[in-house]
């Protein structure tokens, strides 16, 4: 196979262009072509009003040594890599120990996919319930005001990627295409075929609710097992070496412990420092959620083709650099989708994005964020958990300024600017659930973020027109953008660098952003369990 890269074509190109395209790339004539598949699909709409298409595929030729050798000096044309996954290790006939995941988000399933793949017939330790009872419980918060704090956007079976925008892209380095296997094993379990060659894919949270009931059964078929409500109470260590965990009062043994949890299990956090588990603290990201209409969005990045049905609803992402030395950036844009409640804790205001697969819904919106680093949180460095009391802190605020309801606080982008409350709403109606309060956000956040956005969204302006729109609805607070504390590990075994056996892994130990890097991270962290096993079973 070959693979063909860049090529451009129209937006509305009839189909046969694609293999017009493609002969005329390789010089060949159509008896020579045996068939061709899409790799990528992405537009390029830098400009407006002639958008592209540029496509990369794979072919099957006639001769291909011939061939290659003839276009040896083409950089659009090379040998089709090879991206076909193979399993690193196979569990030994007899093993007795299992190894133990705690945490079942995309890095905790991809990582138990793969062990039980291999014949490892791993456990699953998940604090919260399995996917439906967790929606019943999230939309109790959503209509109802009613938070249960072991089972919410943040906690239960799928993890905080369930209830989002089921974004499937990252920018990781990935020579061995594990994303390819990360792909796959979703469209096996029913997402959209689409994925695995449009650009940015995303499945949406109706669609991964089935997908992830499918992945549990598998994993379960081959011998693995997913206990529910099971929150780990402590990581026995004995000399620097884990031993196994204490789940509901029980001692499960395992000298291999993968931790996947997310970024919000912060009173997991507290216990791995106490046992002695080396935790750092890390920057992360504070602000708010910015919502506009779709329609403004989609007009000021495709222009006369908005609406188009191949580009679908506009995303963006914007960067400002401040003044006060602070940078503003869009992140977890949501195209047609809503603004929703993901506290894990009561008494607290948290937000987060999230879209359906069609994306049809009225307002853009996207976490508008100022970075921060452990520095800025009071109790640092005495305490590498700062940055959660930094977090809590200002969630506690939000729920004040919301009304102590769960509703969450609100402004509109003008008054936000002219440093004055609102006190009626404009032609952006907030999509957050279960409601909101309209207030003065300038006491949400620090001092030097309120400034830094400020100044931001004005700029902003300056590339997406109507950024800065008066009628635009700010929503608070966004603080989970990321882990506030990384657990280290040593990048040859993955394993924490002062506790042997123990795997951190995932976005909650800070070695992903995203469903699909972390699913990632779950498959190589998953290699590593299994080839120290099959070693350890030799010994």
């Amino acid at each position: 196979m070959l693979r063909l890269t860049d090529i451009k074509l129209p937006i509305d190109h009839p189909d046969s262009a694609l293999q017009e395209a493609i002969l005329h790339r390789l010089g060949v004539g159509a008896g020579d072509l045996v068939r061709f598949a899409v790799f990528k699909r992405s537009p390029d709409a830098r400009k407006k009003h002639a958008i592209q298409l540029i496509y990369s595929v794979d072919v099957e030729v006639r001769d291909e040594a011939k061939l290659l050798k003839h276009l040896k000096n083409a950089s659009n044309v090379a040998p089709s890599p090879d991206m076909q996954y193979r399993f690193v290790a196979k569990a030994p006939a007899g093993l007795q120990e299992r190894p133990v995941i705690i945490g079942f988000g995309p890095c905790g399933i991809l990582a138990a996919l793969t062990l039980a793949q291999m014949g490892f017939r791993p456990i699953v330790l998940e604090r919260g319930k399995a996917v439906r009872e967790r929606t019943q419980d999230t939309w109790g918060l959503w209509r109802k005001n009613t938070l249960n704090p072991e089972s919410n956007v943040q906690f239960g079976e799928g993890g905080a990627g369930t209830f989002s925008d089921g974004k499937l892209y990252s920018q990781i380095k990935d020579p061995r295409f594990l994303s390819r296997k990360v792909l796959t094993e979703f469209v096996k379990a029913g997402a959209p075929e689409e994925i695995l060659w449009i650009n940015r894919p995303h499945i949406g949270t109706f669609r991964l609710v089935g997908m992830v009931e499918k992945m549990r059964t598998e994993i379960q078929a081959l011998g693995g097992e997913i206990r529910f409500q099971s929150k780990v109470e402590e990581i026995v260590i004995e000399q620097g070496q884990v031993r196994g965990v204490r789940v509901n009062g029980e001692l499960l043994p395992s000298s291999h412990v993968v931790l996947a949890v997310g970024h919000s299990a912060r009173d997991t956090f507290k216990m791995l420092h106490e046992v002695g588990v080396y935790v750092e603290a890390k920057p992360f990201s504070v602000g708010f959620r910015i919502e506009h209409p779709q329609s403004m969005i989609d007009e000021c990045r495709y222009g006369p083709f908005a609406g188009h049905p191949i580009l679908g609803a506009a995303d963006y992402k914007l960067v400002h650099h401040c003044g006060n030395g602070r940078s503003v950036y869009s992140f977890c844009m949501c195209p047609g989708g809503t603004v929703v409640a993901a506290t894990s804790e009561e008494g607290r205001v948290v937000t987060n994005g999230m879209s359906q697969y069609s994306r049809n819904e009225r307002n853009a919106n996207a976490a508008l964020v100022v970075g921060i680093s452990p520095e800025d949180y009071p109790g640092y460095p005495q305490n590498p958990l700062a940055g959660i009391d930094f977090q809590r802190h200002w969630e506690s605020r939000a729920f004040e300024l919301g009304g102590k309801t769960y509703n969450a606080p609100t402004q509109l982008v003008g008054d936000f600017l002219a440093g004055r409350p609102s006190t009626a709403l404009g032609s952006v109606m907030p999509s957050y659930k279960p409601g909101v309060t309209l207030t003065d956000l300038a006491t949400a956040l620090p001092d030097y973020a309120i400034t830094a956005l400020r100044e931001a969204i004005p700029a902003l302006a300056r590339q997406i027109r109507g950024y800065d729109m008066p009628d635009a609805v700010l929503t608070g607070v966004e603080t989970r953008t990321s882990s506030p504390i990384r657990i280290r590990r040593d990048p040859q075994t993955y394993q924490s660098v002062n506790t042997v056996g123990l795997y951190p892994a995932g976005e909650g130990a800070s070695y992903a952003g995203g469903i699909l890097s972390a699913a990632v991270d779950g498959i190589e962290v998953a290699e590593a369990v299994a080839l120290s096993m099959v070693a350890q079973n030799h010994d």
